[in-house]
């Protein structure tokens, strides 16, 4: 189930949304919450049609109270108890949606996170996996570009968002002592794994790499074979 919060994600990038989400399972259910009536929102009529997604039409009843965010969690546990789901995407940047992530993952859901990089620490710490728009975002523009100017891949590359610091360093070889053998060796999807329980917005593109081996064999701290 794809649960989109159109206050906080631009409409630009849903094509890179649904296609990051496609790796992980395919989307059944997919609804966008938003007050439609609000001029802001228009950009998202041809977008939604394209993508065959529901808009739910949630009134802003006062000023200052986001209603979208109780219309959004209000179906999130409908779904959960009578739909056939075996994940939920929510795609936000809002923190008021990290209990609800909470109370799906207790009943046994995958939970993915979407959201900018503003997003606040809790919601991303809660979610199995959290991914940043701006890295869909490179990748959708990169593609983009080579398409029309028929470029190698890495000439267009808009560069990481992220660089490798001794946190990234510290944590992929905490990561490895916990799952080495009696040798120090570590199978390096053990290893992904891992890091990803640990600190779900870890992405090797937020780095500027694809993959986490060619990640780790940049850092020159570890022997690979």
């Amino acid at each position: 189930a794809v649960l989109i919060d159109a206050e906080n994600v631009p409409h630009s990038n849903v094509k890179g949304i649904l296609e990051e989400i496609a790796k992980y399972g395919i989307p059944t259910i997919k609804r966008i919450y938003g007050d439609w009536t609000k001029p802001n929102l228009s950009g998202w009529k041809n977008v939604l049609l394209e993508n065959a997604i529901t808009p739910i039409q949630q009134y802003s009843y006062t000023t200052g109270k986001n209603s979208s965010d109780s219309a959004m969690i209000i179906d999130a546990m409908d779904i959960l108890y009578t739909e056939r789901v075996e994940g939920f995407c929510i795609i936000s940047s809002d923190s008021d949606f990290t209990r609800l992530v909470i109370r799906l993952r207790e009943a046994g859901m995958k939970v993915f996170g979407i959201g900018e990089r503003k997003t606040p620490s809790p919601f991303i710490a809660a979610c199995d996996k959290f991914t940043y728009l701006e890295i869909i975002n490179n990748a959708v523009s990169q593609a983009e570009e080579i398409e029309e100017h028929h470029k190698a891949a890495r000439k267009n590359n808009k560069g990481p968002i992220s660089r490798i610091g001794d946190d990234v360093v510290s944590l992929i070889a905490s990561s490895i002592s916990d799952v080495a053998d009696e040798n120090g060796w570590a199978f390096l999807a053990d290893v992904g794994n891992l890091i990803q329980q640990k600190q779900p917005d870890f992405d090797s593109r937020n780095f500027g790499f694809t993959k986490l081996t060619p990640l780790i064999k940049t850092i020159k701290n570890f022997e690979i074979d």
